[in-house]
């Protein structure tokens, strides 16, 4: 299993060197989205990832940060099957997003590009909860975050994923509202957690996976303490994660 880093940015402004927040997780022959901020499919494409490999996109929640490049994503993926390229694995795409009315904005303004952005594949849309999510040789599943609030209707809108394929296992946090989120994404360990620092601090992140069993731990929608001070956050996670933190960077790949 290898993780590809295509934005790190948490929802700032715009910053030299970085995309908000995109990951794919590539698992035998497919490649799976998660998060898809501005650029990620011209990202993934000129890092040589083949986007007819696209199995499933997921996003954590629709804040523009996480979702301000899933249009253009799909975009590319038709315009390569239009041009010969082939068609994606399995012949569709599936999106796992947790407010569906945001994909049907999306959808219609798709709709207003080239032929009625007709494609010779699938594209299923699907709603979001805890639980497992799909299993297809990787296993998703999800688990809610208190990022925005506790829901007065009761249905969530924010949450962290734990995959799992090839015998390795990584959680990606989405943006959480405590760390105590990740407890049922971590439970008795993970190979790789990719966690958020846009409303988290290297110091929290350290007290709170301290006594955990996680073997690598890197850094994601980065925000300001990282941003703003790259070289004292870098000597901050040598001393307190040693040779198992890292700092996520855009067009970081990652082998777990």
């Amino acid at each position: 299993m290898r993780i590809h880093i295509l934005g790190s940015l948490a929802g700032t402004e715009p910053m030299p060197g970085r995309n908000h927040t995109s990951l794919v997780c590539e698992c035998g022959e497919k490649l799976y989205f998660f998060d898809a901020g501005e650029a990620c499919g011209r990202t993934a494409h000129l890092m040589g990832l083949d986007l007819l490999r696209v199995r499933s996109i997921t996003i954590s929640h629709t804040h523009m940060d996480h979702v301000g490049g899933l249009g253009n994503l799909l975009w590319y993926i038709r315009k390569l099957t239009k041009l010969g390229k082939g068609l994606p694995v399995d012949g569709k795409i599936d999106i796992y997003i947790p407010e569906l009315a945001s994909w049907e904005g999306i959808l219609t303004m798709l709709r207003h590009t080239e032929s009625g952005f007709a494609c010779d594949f699938a594209i299923n849309p699907h709603p979001v909860a805890d639980g497992l999510l799909f299993d297809d040789g990787l296993r998703v599943t999800a688990s809610h975050t208190r990022h925005l609030g506790i829901p007065k209707d009761g249905v969530w809108r924010a949450f962290g994923y734990r995959m799992e394929g090839e015998g390795k296992s990584v959680v990606f946090s989405g943006d959480i509202g405590d760390y105590t989120d990740l407890d049922p994404l971590i439970g008795d360990g993970c190979d790789l957690l990719l966690v958020e620092t846009g409303h988290m601090s290297i110091d929290g992140v350290y007290e709170y996976t301290r006594d955990k069993k996680i073997d690598k731990i890197c850094f994601i929608h980065n925000g300001r303490e990282i941003l703003n001070h790259p070289r004292e956050s870098k000597e901050k996670m040598s001393r307190l994660f040693g040779e198992r933190g890292i700092i996520g960077e855009d067009r970081m790949t990652l082998d777990v």
